[in-house]
Protein backbone atom coordinates (compact mmCIF):
# COMPACT_ATOMS: atom_id res chain seq x y z
CA UNK A 1 0.00 0.00 0.00
CA UNK A 2 0.95 3.55 -0.55
CA UNK A 3 0.66 4.37 3.15
CA UNK A 4 3.41 1.92 4.08
CA UNK A 5 5.68 3.33 1.42
CA UNK A 6 5.11 6.78 2.84
CA UNK A 7 5.94 5.49 6.34
CA UNK A 8 9.12 3.92 5.01
CA UNK A 9 10.06 7.15 3.26
CA UNK A 10 9.45 9.15 6.44
CA UNK A 11 11.50 6.69 8.46
CA UNK A 12 14.41 6.91 6.02
CA UNK A 13 14.14 10.66 6.14
CA UNK A 14 14.32 10.60 9.91
CA UNK A 15 17.36 8.37 9.80
CA UNK A 16 19.08 10.60 7.34
CA UNK A 17 18.30 13.58 9.55
CA UNK A 18 19.77 11.97 12.55
CA UNK A 19 22.73 10.76 10.64
CA UNK A 20 23.56 14.02 8.88
CA UNK A 21 22.53 16.27 11.69
CA UNK A 22 20.53 18.49 9.44
CA UNK A 23 18.59 21.45 10.34
CA UNK A 24 15.72 21.46 12.69
CA UNK A 25 13.36 22.65 9.95
CA UNK A 26 13.79 19.51 7.94
CA UNK A 27 13.10 17.51 11.06
CA UNK A 28 9.85 19.36 11.69
CA UNK A 29 8.83 18.94 8.09
CA UNK A 30 9.43 15.21 8.28
CA UNK A 31 7.60 14.90 11.58
CA UNK A 32 4.63 16.79 10.12
CA UNK A 33 4.66 14.53 7.11
CA UNK A 34 4.86 11.51 9.41
CA UNK A 35 1.81 12.75 11.30
CA UNK A 36 -0.08 13.19 8.00
CA UNK A 37 0.83 9.67 6.91
CA UNK A 38 -0.25 8.18 10.23
CA UNK A 39 -3.47 10.20 10.11
CA UNK A 40 -4.17 9.00 6.56
CA UNK A 41 -3.39 5.44 7.65
CA UNK A 42 -5.85 5.68 10.58
CA UNK A 43 -8.54 7.15 8.31
CA UNK A 44 -8.00 4.34 5.78
CA UNK A 45 -8.12 1.79 8.58
CA UNK A 46 -11.37 3.29 9.91
CA UNK A 47 -12.88 3.27 6.41
CA UNK A 48 -11.83 -0.36 5.89
CA UNK A 49 -13.28 -1.37 9.26
CA UNK A 50 -16.53 0.46 8.42
CA UNK A 51 -16.74 -1.29 5.04
CA UNK A 52 -15.99 -4.63 6.70
CA UNK A 53 -18.79 -4.08 9.24
CA UNK A 54 -21.17 -3.17 6.39
CA UNK A 55 -20.15 -6.29 4.47
CA UNK A 56 -20.64 -8.44 7.56
CA UNK A 57 -24.05 -6.87 8.15
CA UNK A 58 -25.03 -7.50 4.53
CA UNK A 59 -23.77 -11.10 4.77
CA UNK A 60 -25.90 -11.63 7.89
CA UNK A 61 -28.94 -10.15 6.14
CA UNK A 62 -28.35 -12.31 3.05
CA UNK A 63 -27.84 -15.41 5.24
CA UNK A 64 -31.05 -14.64 7.15
CA UNK A 65 -32.92 -14.06 3.88
CA UNK A 66 -31.60 -17.38 2.60
CA UNK A 67 -32.71 -19.15 5.78
CA UNK A 68 -36.14 -17.52 5.52
CA UNK A 69 -36.41 -18.53 1.86
CA UNK A 70 -35.42 -22.13 2.72
CA UNK A 71 -38.05 -22.20 5.47
CA UNK A 72 -40.67 -20.85 3.07
CA UNK A 73 -39.70 -23.49 0.50
CA UNK A 74 -39.97 -26.17 3.18
CA UNK A 75 -43.36 -24.88 4.35
CA UNK A 76 -44.50 -24.67 0.72
CA UNK A 77 -43.39 -28.28 0.21
CA UNK A 78 -45.31 -29.41 3.30
CA UNK A 79 -48.38 -27.48 2.16
CA UNK A 80 -48.05 -28.92 -1.33
CA UNK A 81 -47.91 -32.45 0.09
CA UNK A 82 -51.00 -31.75 2.17
CA UNK A 83 -52.83 -30.38 -0.86
CA UNK A 84 -51.80 -33.40 -2.95
CA UNK A 85 -53.00 -35.76 -0.21
CA UNK A 86 -56.29 -33.84 0.00
CA UNK A 87 -56.61 -33.95 -3.78
CA UNK A 88 -56.00 -37.69 -3.80
CA UNK A 89 -58.58 -38.21 -1.04
CA UNK A 90 -61.06 -36.04 -2.94
CA UNK A 91 -60.40 -38.05 -6.11
CA UNK A 92 -60.99 -41.31 -4.25
CA UNK A 93 -64.16 -39.92 -2.69
CA UNK A 94 -65.29 -38.73 -6.13
CA UNK A 95 -64.72 -42.22 -7.53
CA UNK A 96 -66.67 -43.78 -4.65
CA UNK A 97 -69.51 -41.27 -5.09
CA UNK A 98 -69.63 -41.87 -8.86
CA UNK A 99 -69.79 -45.63 -8.30
CA UNK A 100 -72.51 -45.14 -5.69
CA UNK A 101 -74.41 -42.81 -8.02
CA UNK A 102 -74.14 -45.35 -10.84
CA UNK A 103 -75.43 -48.13 -8.56
CA UNK A 104 -78.28 -45.93 -7.34
CA UNK A 105 -79.12 -44.98 -10.93
CA UNK A 106 -79.27 -48.67 -11.88
CA UNK A 107 -81.46 -49.42 -8.88
CA UNK A 108 -83.71 -46.49 -9.79
CA UNK A 109 -84.07 -47.78 -13.35
CA UNK A 110 -84.87 -51.25 -12.03
CA UNK A 111 -87.45 -49.76 -9.66
CA UNK A 112 -88.96 -47.75 -12.53
CA UNK A 113 -89.21 -50.93 -14.60
CA UNK A 114 -90.79 -52.78 -11.67
CA UNK A 115 -93.18 -49.87 -11.13
CA UNK A 116 -94.11 -49.85 -14.83
CA UNK A 117 -94.68 -53.64 -14.73
CA UNK A 118 -96.80 -53.28 -11.60
CA UNK A 119 -98.83 -50.47 -13.18
CA UNK A 120 -99.31 -52.57 -16.33
CA UNK A 121 -100.33 -55.60 -14.28
CA UNK A 122 -102.63 -53.46 -12.14
CA UNK A 123 -104.23 -52.06 -15.28
CA UNK A 124 -104.66 -55.56 -16.67
CA UNK A 125 -106.16 -56.71 -13.38
CA UNK A 126 -108.48 -53.69 -13.38
CA UNK A 127 -109.54 -54.44 -16.95
CA UNK A 128 -110.02 -58.12 -16.15
CA UNK A 129 -111.93 -57.28 -13.02
CA UNK A 130 -114.06 -54.80 -14.90
CA UNK A 131 -114.85 -57.34 -17.59
CA UNK A 132 -115.11 -60.38 -15.32
CA UNK A 133 -117.42 -59.00 -12.69
CA UNK A 134 -120.21 -57.96 -15.08
CA UNK A 135 -119.81 -61.20 -17.00
CA UNK A 136 -119.95 -63.24 -13.83
CA UNK A 137 -123.05 -61.37 -12.68
CA UNK A 138 -124.68 -61.84 -16.09
CA UNK A 139 -123.89 -65.59 -16.10
CA UNK A 140 -125.22 -65.96 -12.60
CA UNK A 141 -128.43 -64.19 -13.56
CA UNK A 142 -128.88 -66.32 -16.67
CA UNK A 143 -128.20 -69.48 -14.73
CA UNK A 144 -130.68 -68.51 -12.07
CA UNK A 145 -133.35 -67.70 -14.67
CA UNK A 146 -132.70 -70.92 -16.52
CA UNK A 147 -132.93 -72.98 -13.39
CA UNK A 148 -136.11 -71.24 -12.41
CA UNK A 149 -137.63 -71.75 -15.84
CA UNK A 150 -136.60 -75.38 -16.05
CA UNK A 151 -137.84 -76.15 -12.64
CA UNK A 152 -141.19 -74.63 -13.39
CA UNK A 153 -141.74 -76.14 -16.82
CA UNK A 154 -140.19 -79.50 -16.40
CA UNK A 155 -138.54 -80.59 -13.23
CA UNK A 156 -136.66 -83.39 -15.07
CA UNK A 157 -135.47 -81.11 -17.76
CA UNK A 158 -134.05 -78.56 -15.28
CA UNK A 159 -130.69 -80.22 -15.32
CA UNK A 160 -130.73 -80.44 -19.10
CA UNK A 161 -131.62 -76.74 -19.33
CA UNK A 162 -128.87 -75.72 -16.90
CA UNK A 163 -126.26 -77.61 -18.94
CA UNK A 164 -127.57 -76.00 -22.11
CA UNK A 165 -127.18 -72.51 -20.63
CA UNK A 166 -123.62 -73.25 -19.55
CA UNK A 167 -122.66 -74.52 -23.01
CA UNK A 168 -124.26 -71.44 -24.64
CA UNK A 169 -122.49 -69.04 -22.34
CA UNK A 170 -119.05 -70.71 -22.68
CA UNK A 171 -119.26 -70.89 -26.47
CA UNK A 172 -120.11 -67.21 -26.73
CA UNK A 173 -117.39 -66.09 -24.31
CA UNK A 174 -114.52 -68.39 -25.29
Amino acid sequence: MAAFRDIEEVSQGLLSLLGANRAEAQQRRLLGRHEQVVERLLETQDGAEKQLREILTMEKEVAQSLLNAKEQVHQGGVELQQLEAGLQEAGEEDTRLKASLLQLTRELEELKEIEADLERQEKEVDEDTTVTIPSAVYVAQLYHQGVCLSATVCPDSARHQRDKIRVTWFSSHC
